[in-house]
């Protein structure tokens, strides 16, 4: 398994930890960047830690293998719905249409 990683939404902002914090800066993870940019879905990189994570509308995880993968819970914490978020599923529909019109999403 590769390193993949994490991506959360809280209101209406999706934010990812800066590469900084010793973060692959995985090609995944930059094509869902430039996918919030194309959609108008406002993101930053900034530290997160285990409170950010709990309190997050939505979560993701980001990989080479896995694409994007929806997170509903973290340990006994339900994150938002317990369902795959709106904004998750935006994200998601448009790096897979990428890859199918493109070969690659990059």
């Amino acid at each position: 398994a590769g390193q993949m990683n994490f991506m959360l939404r809280i209101g209406d902002t999706l934010r990812t930890a800066p590469v900084s914090e010793r973060l692959l800066d995985g090609i995944t993870r930059r094509v869902v960047l430039e996918i919030c940019r194309e959609l108008q879905i406002p993101a930053e990189e900034k530290t997160m830690n285990r409170f950010t994570i709990t309190c997050a509308d939505e979560c993701f995880l980001t990989g080479t293998a896995a694409e994007c993968v929806p997170v509903t819970k973290l340990d006994a914490y339900q994150l938002g719905s317990g369902k795959i978020g709106p904004v998750t599923a935006r994200i998601l529909a448009r790096f897979q249409e990428l890859t199918q019109t493109t070969g690659t999403a990059f």
